[in-house]
């Protein structure tokens, strides 16, 4: 062997101890340790439990008086007196314009007059019937004298009735002449002042108006489905409670009932016309408001309210997140009915007595473990 492989032979027995003694020297690295699992997160959770509610449906409508008159002159003459306030509140009864009563005075002269003559007439033509029927039995005049005695007497009864119907007219046209509200209400303005002469008759010009204010008309369009379920439900009806708000405030200050429906539906736009009635407790409500109108159902019924922040959105679905007994956050599709005082009633999906989470959506996901906060309704509704 040469010196080279001599050479060559010592070096690789050389590197070979220290490969050895390297790999015996190094310690074995251990695996990294493992990371702490993270706490659950808190989520507020309301357990869902069925209730007992009215379903409400909202429409838009505008009063109506129930009671209204136009005053026209029944007699002709001259305005000699105005006798209320443009805007104020007049009893039925109460005097509104007095039309020049004197002519109307004499006129009832006259016919006192004539149903006193007649009256008279009717006195003689009686004791004249009275001699002829005794003349006649002793057949001292002829059968013919005494048929005309019966005839006077009868045309003078005939006379008397006709003078007291004149009479009666006079003392209405008198009484015409004093013009007095027909129903209780808010008179409008006169619209024509004392010195304006008046005729009466198809041409009779206005006088005011009277709308009466106790009680009010609310009308609103009901749709074709809304119409049929209260029509099926006709021996209900009456029990339908309706709520009223004015155009400023969201609260029914109001209560009615519902009066009547239209004799036939709109084809063009598929509602017929409602109409409620409300008394005008505080005398603010007036003809041709806007007002809100709420109609409730006729029987309560039980149902499951969630908050809408519990309402989650994917795509053309409505979800929520429920939290099982083992605090595992479940996905569930859910179908929503009405809306009920910030609630959204759910027709399937859920279950009474299930918790649902009402907040944090963004931050969980259906089977992750979260640590529930539960909250009652009130609370909710108190915090918000």
């Amino acid at each position: 062997m040469s010196i080279f492989e001599r050479f060559a032979a010592q070096t690789r027995t050389l590197l070979f101890l220290v490969v050895s003694s390297v790999g015996l020297s190094t310690p074995v690295l251990s695996a990294e340790p493992s990371q702490e699992k993270p706490p659950a997160p808190n989520v507020e959770v309301e357990r869902i439990e069925p209730q007992e509610i009215r379903r409400w449906t909202t429409f838009s409508g505008r009063l109506t008086p129930v009671e209204s008159v136009t005053i026209k002159p029944l007699v002709g003459g001259a305005i000699q007196k105005v006798l209320f306030k443009e805007g104020e509140l007049v009893q039925e009864g109460q005097p509104l314009f007095v039309i020049d009563p004197r002519p109307h005075e004499a006129a009832v002269m006259r016919a006192e007059a004539q149903l006193a003559t007649a009256q008279a007439r009717a006195r003689l033509s009686a004791d004249e019937l009275k001699r002829s029927s005794q003349l006649v039995k002793d057949k001292l005049v002829s059968l013919s004298l005494y048929d005309s005695a019966i005839a006077a007497s009868q045309v003078s009864q005939a006379e008397i009735l006709q003078a007291e119907g004149a009479l009666r007219e006079a003392e209405l046209n008198l009484e015409y002449a004093h013009i007095t509200a027909p129903i209780s209400g808010r008179v409008g303005r006169a619209e024509l002042t004392v010195g304006n002469i008046v005729d009466a008759g198809v041409n009779a010009p206005v006088l005011t108006s009277i709308v009466a204010s106790n009680q009010l008309y609310a009308e609103f369009r009901v749709n074709e489905q809304t119409y049929l379920e209260i029509m099926r439900n006709t021996d209900h009806s009456a029990r339908m409670p309706v709520h009223l708000s004015l155009s400023d405030s969201s609260e029914s200050n109001y209560r009615g009932y519902l009066h009547a429906f239209d004799n036939h539906l709109d084809s063009a736009s598929g509602t017929i016309r409602a109409r409620a009635i409300f008394d005008n407790k505080d005398g603010i409500l007036t003809a041709g408001m806007f007002a809100n109108i709420q109609l409730g159902s006729a029987d309560t019924q039980v149902s499951l309210l969630v908050p809408e922040r519990a309402i989650g959105t994917n795509q053309d679905k409505k979800y929520l997140y429920v939290i099982d007994e083992k605090n595992t956050v479940q996905y569930r599709d859910v179908v929503l009915g009405q809306q009920y005082q910030g609630q959204r009633i759910i027709l399937s999906g859920l279950v009474g007595g299930e918790r649902v989470a009402v907040n944090s959506l963004s931050h969980i996901r259906p089977n992750i473990e979260v640590s529930p906060v539960e909250v009652s309704s009130q609370e909710r509704l108190a915090a918000n």
